[in-house]
């Protein structure tokens, strides 16, 4: 039986409006579409490349004084949140997040372009070398994560703390308030979704380019659009196969083997290659990086305009932006309880690392070779064709059939992991948040993709790709500075409610109003209770209570409903003017039982907990077992708790948040 589509339909039919004009110039006009193309990409960036690089800049510093500052200490979730991951894991899941088939693709053929055309520096020359691993390094670190950390930071923060669907708008919450579920919300989310799909389209444009790069090395194959397209064909393929058999557990072992064989291509390259000289040139291009960030951070070429930054620094940051949404909305996934320093450290630090020390390994082998036994070839190679580096690469080094095949396979996986993972993320944002959706969504979502990819492939190569990334990027930039100034808005009023709470002593209980009786307190603790049991308990007593208590607030001229939230959880919301909305949700919550309880044989892996949460982020608690009005006294006392604060005088805002207007 078909199941409807699970959307919102102002975000999905407008999305797919704004990305069917882009591949509707590349069939109907495909011998015009790539000067049409061109000449958008060029006034943008006279009018705007400006704005990116600042933007960035913003984004960086943005989140170094989130993480340094006194906001630093907020949770990702409620105050009593911990970690859904343990910290090992965590660490290994944001590694894994840097890696793709950008590193592949660039990994040798950044640094030697750069090293045989820098930017200020003679070709080839000592200088060029230094300069070719600088850029490289800049291109590809903390400004790149910056740009992901805003995302995922917003993503986290205001879905797990203000309780809040998984999606873009989300973020933009202390500025809009209710109106986020309106037109701005809607655009967006469009946004977002535009630029994720060129930005995932970009990817798979230089995935297919340099796996049929590969295959012509191997096997001959030639290099041509007809090749391109079948490699888009059948690796679309394969992913839609992933979102249809629900092979989504087989793909993620798949992507774990590919990073552990990706660090085994790195450590081969490594050892095989001039090791001493790779380490001593680690540590120098620690130092370059480090010594040419600031000025590079904001270095536009203003007095000796170049070509160059076009084509690479403002490619990039239009090129990581629209990846964004996605890489943002997988470090937010798995980053629930984590404090704001504890995510931006790790999210800026750890994958740029990793990247570092795998272009070095790449990029510095490459320019030894090409500077010794290539004697310029590779150099020449690479000029000719970015995509043919990798593998040229490996000619100069042992087995390079099977070092040349793996980085193939490699490819491949990347590219279908995207596909699959970009497919989620695009269809999670156009039904408004919703994770639980048909199968048939994400397969439209992925064939899409792989359409974009092609369209664009034919109507100008690469160059349409970066075009298309470029001007899709833009309107995003605007809202990420959105994001940047909500998110800066919504912890303030965190740490202003945080101080009143502990000056006023309005703090939310660590336990309700009214508990139970003792004997069914008794019955709870010699009964852990099942998950369905909690949904039953929610659905049948706590939404009616709190639909009592919003029909009598309503009755009183307060404005209130009841929202059922994500995975079951329910909440009585009453927006207000200028302060944060009352909040009352409960939701079903898992805590693994203890195993050394002898009460624990024969009893369920988890309890489970009928908690409550709040705007405030505050502490929650247990209220399984409440009779219905027990449970309506407990919301009252909540109310009242949070009339007091809102109410308290502006001085006392004041003096709790030196220097900040009350902001709720």
């Amino acid at each position: 039986m078909f199941k409807p589509f699970i959307i919102n339909p102002p975000v999905f039919f407008g999305s797919v409006g704004v990305i069917f004009v882009f591949l509707a110039i590349g069939i109907i006009m495909p011998e015009q579409a790539s000067a049409i193309f061109g000449t958008l990409q060029a006034k943008i960036l006279a009018g705007f490349g400006w704005l990116y690089l600042l933007s960035v800049g913003i984004f960086l510093a943005s989140v170094l004084l989130l993480c340094l500052g006194r906001f630093g200490g907020l949770k990702l979730g409620p105050d009593d949140s911990t970690p859904d991951f343990r910290f090992s894991s965590w660490i290994a899941m944001l590694f894994a997040a840097g890696m793709g088939i950008g590193l592949m693709f660039y990994a040798v053929g950044e640094p030697i372009t750069h090293f045989m055309q820098p930017p200020t520096a003679e070709p080839r020359s000592i200088a060029a070398m230094r300069e070719a691993m600088s850029v490289t390094f800049f291109h590809w670190g903390i400004h790149a994560w910056a740009i992901y950390a805003v995302v995922g930071l917003s993503l986290a923060y205001f879905g797990y703390r203000y309780n809040l669907p998984l999606t873009i708008r989300s973020g933009l919450y202390p500025l809009l308030k209710e109106r986020i579920n309106g037109p701005i919300g809607h655009a967006v989310d469009i946004f977002a979704i535009v630029g994720t799909m060129f930005g995932i389209a970009t990817s798979l444009g230089l995935g297919v380019s340099q796996i049929n790069a590969g295959l012509n090395y191997l096997t001959g194959l030639p290099i041509e659009p007809w090749v391109q397209l079948a490699l888009i064909a059948v690796i679309t393929g394969l992913a839609t196969a992933s979102v249809v058999t629900g092979l989504d557990k087989g793909v993620r072992i798949l992507s774990e083997i590919n990073l552990v064989v990706a660090i085994l291509l790195m450590l081969f390259v490594l050892v095989v290659g001039p090791t001493a000289m790779l380490f001593r040139d680690f540590v120098q291009n620690i130092g370059l990086y480090l010594d040419t960030l600031v000025l590079r951070t904001f270095n536009i070429y203003a007095y000796e305009p170049t070509p160059w930054i076009d084509g690479w620094t403002l490619f990039y940051w239009a090129w990581w932006i629209s990846w964004s949404p996605f890489v943002g909305m997988f470090i937010a996934r798995i980053s629930r309880g984590r404090t704001v320093r504890e995510f931006v450290v790790a999210v800026l630090f750890i994958p740029a690392g990793f990247t570092f020390f795998w272009m070095t390994v790449f990029g510095n082998t490459a320019i030894f070779i090409d500077t010794g036994i290539a004697a310029g070839d590779l150099g020449k190679a690479v000029a000719a064709d970015v995509s043919v580096g990798l593998f040229r690469f490996f000619e100069y080094l042992p087995l390079p059939v099977v070092t040349s095949t793996l980085a193939i396979i490699l490819i491949a996986v990347f590219f279908v992991t995207s596909s699959d993972s970009g497919s989620l993320v695009v269809d999670s944002i156009a039904a408004g948040g919703e994770t639980q959706t048909t199968t048939g969504q994400r397969v439209f979502w992925c064939v899409l993709e792989g359409t974009v990819a092609a369209c664009l492939l034919l109507a100008g190569g690469l160059g349409a790709l970066q075009s298309a990334t470029i001007a899709s990027a833009l309107p995003f930039t605007f809202v990420m500075l959105a994001l940047v100034w909500a998110l800066f808005k919504g912890m303030r009023a965190d740490i202003a409610q945080q101080r009143v709470h502990a000056a006023q002593s309005f703090s939310v209980p660590s336990a309700p109003a009214s508990g139970v009786t003792w004997q069914r307190r008794l019955a709870l603790i010699l009964h852990a209770p099942t998950e369905r049991e909690v949904a039953h308990f929610i659905g049948g007593e706590v939404r009616p209570a709190l639909e009592q208590v919003a029909q009598e607030l309503s009755s009183r001229g307060r404005v209130a409903q009841v929202h059922e939230e994500e995975n079951g959880a329910v909440a009585l919301r009453s927006p207000a003017e200028n302060v944060r909305d009352f909040v009352y949700g409960v939701s079903a919550v898992a805590h693994r039982l203890p195993t050394f309880m002898a009460a624990g044989a024969g009893k369920p892996e988890y309890r489970y907990e009928a908690r409550t949460y709040f705007s405030s982020g505050g502490r929650g608690y247990d209220v399984m077992g409440m009779a219905r009005d027990q449970l309506i006294t407990d919301v009252l006392v909540q109310f009242e708790r949070y009339l007091n604060l809102v109410d308290l005088p502006e001085t006392q805002l004041v003096h709790a948040a030196p220097g900040h207007e009350r902001d709720g």
